[in-house]
């Protein structure tokens, strides 16, 4: 009756040992005991090959050849004017002081120069004034806009759609310099008024005859605004519009008066 063999034979030189669980090398396929089974024990020549790889790709680091620079390179970078090899830092003509670097003519440098002294009188020039103007101001408007939307008080039922937002200074004996709010766009400046006196607790007698009146004005005219002109038609007007994002003045004034005369004097 035969023998019934299991397991595989070492396949080491002079080794031959029955493994009933043998082992596979991962390099080189063959199978292997327990005690020859690293790629060392059995002298895998995968290992020979990655030893060869690692000699190799240390043969071929470029030193730079430029005086007392010790850095290598895995490419060697020949410079196109005296082909010779330099490290990242020094691969440029002026940084490896090449000998084949042009010297420069002195039609060049004299229009270096002036480039140079055209750039140093802009430096030292004092800085021009900015012209102050519609553009401008809704410019402005637009960049402080999106501040006043985080803060800005007012009817939160009101749609998007309908908001205007103003920062809105309020009269100069009051506490508070100036409060963000926004407003719904059809309304007249009597309403608009009301409301801001609500939100910031002012007096509003503006129903007695002989009291001084609450009114909106313009933050750059100083005019009082008319209480029955809508909001959205001051933001349309061709001339000293008011801007969603602008400025307006909360005041107190007489029944005859009709602006503020400094409108400066609340921005401060």
């Amino acid at each position: 009756m035969a023998e019934l063999e299991i397991g595989e034979h070492c396949g080491f030189e002079h080794c031959g040992q029955l493994d009933f669980l043998p082992f596979i090398c991962d390099g080189c396929s063959r199978v292997f005991c327990l005690q020859h089974r690293s790629r060392d024990a059995h002298g895998c020549p995968l290992v020979s090959l990655c030893n060869d790889h690692v000699k190799t790709t240390e043969n071929t680091l470029y030193p730079c050849t430029f005086r007392d620079c010790i850095e290598k390179e895995l490419v060697q970078m020949l410079c196109p004017y005296c082909e010779k090899h330099f490290c990242l830092r020094h691969r440029h003509q002026p940084d490896h002081e090449c000998e084949k670097l042009d010297i420069q003519k002195p039609r060049m440098l004299a229009t270096q120069q002036l480039v140079k002294d055209i750039v140093d009188s802009k430096k030292s020039a004092p800085p021009s004034k900015v012209r102050k103007g519609a553009k401008n101001s809704e410019t402005a408007a637009k960049v402080v806009l999106m501040k006043l939307k985080l803060h800005a008080l007012g009817d939160k039922g009101l749609p998007q759609s309908e908001r205007v937002y103003l920062q809105v200074y309020l009269p100069k004996d009051n506490k508070e310099k100036s409060k963000p709010m926004f407003f719904c766009k059809q309304w007249s400046m009597g309403k608009v008024v009301d409301y801001a006196a609500s939100l910031s607790n002012l007096k509003n007698d503006n129903n007695k005859s002989t009291a001084k009146k609450l009114r909106v004005c313009h933050v750059d005219t100083g005019e009082a605004l008319p209480l029955d002109s809508t909001l959205e038609m001051w933001l349309s007007r061709p001339s000293n519009p008011l801007y969603n994002g602008g400025n307006i003045i909360v005041e107190y004034l007489d029944n005859e008066s009709h602006n503020i005369e400094d409108t400066n004097t609340y921005l401060l």
